[in-house]
């Protein structure tokens, strides 16, 4: 049966409320800011999106209390990470994780204990010298002590770019390389998922035709059940630079040919960075150099239309 979606995200809410995991109360953290509708919102205007800087790639952890995002630094998209915290009952003043200016760091994403935050960086294996291609790498931690970034080593990486990174519950990750690309065209990323077992992440695979192009393909967010997928695409025929694309898993657990996400979600501009929160609440990406969030009942008006 084909998943229902509208009806997962309500359910999930109410497993994760009546378990104790997350309260309502803690549900409505998300910096103290009105939920939006069904139309995307700013996130935070003049706290987390400015005019001042180039915002970008956002990530809640579980408990929806600790909030990390991307700041571009340069026009080459040198980037470092910013963070605000729930401490006694107010927000923290955003600061940056403290990592070597050196390098770049961005693209965040909080494993689903919250023990773990996995960026990309062009970081040296070694933390020293030149700067090389993007990598995924993690730091561990607890509170407010994180370790040194340790790289998901080279079953996963390539000697290309790696970058964005996002989980299944099953622990399946879902990133994007151009690592099959020829010299003459670097831009050509595509969608990758490298499975895990026993803890250590199986050779990487492309995903096929219905997900991945010609063109660039990049940033993609997979649903916990992995029902759905959300990327960034600059094919032809999009509403801007580059837009959202959605796709679905049907009967026959195969993804259905990816859809544009609309005028709603995009426009002239590049949207991307897709992120669902994990109580399944809100939508997250970025647009324009601003974070935008919406109730993610929207994607649910998406499963039709993909599966005709």
């Amino acid at each position: 049966m084909k998943t229902n979606i509208l009806t997962s995200i309500f359910f999930s809410f109410y497993i994760l409320t009546s378990l104790g995991q997350i309260t309502p109360d803690e549900a409505d953290n998300y910096l103290n800011q009105k939920p939006p509708g069904l139309h995307p919102q700013i996130f935070a205007p003049g706290l987390i999106s400015t005019t001042e800087a180039y915002e970008f790639g956002s990530a809640f952890n579980r408990e929806a209390n600790t909030f990390y995002y991307g700041v571009r630094l340069t026009k080459d998209w040198k980037a470092e990470m910013h963070y605000t915290k729930l401490k006694n009952g107010k927000w923290t003043k955003t600061q940056r994780l403290e990592l070597d200016t050196t390098y770049s760091y961005n693209d965040p994403y909080f494993s689903r204990e919250g023990d773990k935050l996995y960026f990309i960086s062009n970081r040296p294996l070694n933390g020293k010298g030149e700067a090389k291609d993007s990598d995924l790498w993690y730091i561990q931690g607890e509170s407010d002590v994180w370790s040194d970034p340790i790289n998901l080593g080279e079953v996963v990486n390539s000697s290309k770019d790696e970058y964005y990174i996002s989980f299944s519950n099953s622990g399946t990750i879902y990133f994007v390389s151009n690592r099959h690309t020829k010299e003459d065209n670097p831009w050509d990323y595509d969608i990758y998922y490298s499975e895990s077992s026993n803890g250590k992440f199986k050779p990487a695979v492309r995903m096929g035709e219905s997900l991945n192009s010609e063109s660039f393909e990049c940033d993609p967010f997979i649903a916990a059940d992995e029902s759905y997928i959300i990327y960034c695409s600059s094919r032809p025929g999009g509403h801007g630079e580059g837009d959202l694309y959605i796709s679905f898993k049907d009967e026959n657990n195969q993804w259905s040919k990816a859809v544009n996400m609309g005028s709603v979600i995009n426009t002239e501009y590049h949207e991307f960075c897709p992120v669902v929160t994990h109580d399944g609440k809100y939508f997250f990406f970025t647009s324009n150099g601003n974070i935008y969030w919406v109730d993610a009942q929207i994607i649910a008006t998406f499963e039709g239309e993909s599966h005709n």
